[in-house]
């Protein structure tokens, strides 16, 4: 029971990574909160994983969102040990079609969502005054640029950055704030992804899905639950002197 006692918040955790995260965290003996903004799965996921986990609304892109969150958790849970910060979006076009509206979407949420829920949990860390840890949700996209994925992976590299500004900023206060960069991970949001491969690559449906999976090194796409290993050590005492790092979880696609 490496979570003992923790009480964790995991963004975007209704559904995929953060939905398979949570109920790791469960298992190891934390009480998980599922914040998202898809109230109904939220609600749907926690009642799944039982009387450890509870759900709350919550709106990245909204500032009073975020904060009703952590008070909502403080208030029921009584603190904050343990912050994922999951949520994110996937839009995808060729470089000269992209918009201003996209670009602001995906940075809305990807970065700037993120950034202000870390800084939010942070400060409440801060206040209780023994640590915590913070894991950042990147990908390998963030580790290189891809030709139809130019804002997704600008966003994603942002959140290794600010995982290691963040990371070297915080240790001060005991919270150790780390990444996981997934590869490709069989999730729903996988099969939009594919969609639009389809539409741009002018693939049949599910064509692109069975390329990068064979493409992998392990041999086959990830799945949600890859990722439970990595995001329990980088939660718990185990990763103390794991500072600022963002560990690829992703079947051997990208070395680093």
């Amino acid at each position: 029971m490496k979570l003992q006692d923790k009480v964790a918040v995991v963004t975007g955790g209704a559904r995929g990574i953060g939905r398979a995260m949570a109920q790791g965290f469960a298992a190891e003996g934390a009480t998980v909160v599922i914040a998202d903004r898809l109230v109904d799965d939220a609600h749907a996921t926690a009642e799944a994983i039982g009387e450890r986990a509870t759900s709350v609304a919550l709106d990245v892109t909204d500032p009073a969102s975020i904060d009703a969150m952590v008070k909502t958790v403080v208030d029921r849970c009584g603190r904050i040990d343990i912050l994922v910060n999951n949520a994110a979006i996937f839009e995808m076009a060729p470089l000269e079609e992209i918009t201003p509206e996209s670009y602001d979407r995906v940075f809305g949420v990807n970065v700037k969502g993120l950034l202000f829920t870390l800084q939010a949990v942070a400060k409440q860390m801060i206040a209780q005054g023994d640590g915590g840890k913070i894991v950042n949700m990147a990908s390998q996209a963030g580790r290189r640029g891809e030709s139809l994925v130019a804002v997704y992976c600008a966003s994603k590299a942002a959140v290794i950055s600010l995982t290691q500004s963040a990371g070297r900023a915080l240790i001060k206060h005991r919270i150790n704030v780390n990444g996981i960069a997934p590869g490709v991970v069989d999730t729903p949001m996988w099969d939009e992804v594919d969609a639009l491969f389809a539409k741009y690559e002018n693939r049949p449906i599910g064509e692109k899905k069975r390329i990068v999976g064979e493409e992998v090194p392990y041999g086959r796409m990830g799945v949600p639950e890859d990722h439970i290993g990595a995001a329990v050590f980088l939660a718990s005492a185990d990763s103390d002197y794991v500072v600022a790092q963002t560990l690829n979880v992703d079947g051997g696609n990208w070395m680093s």
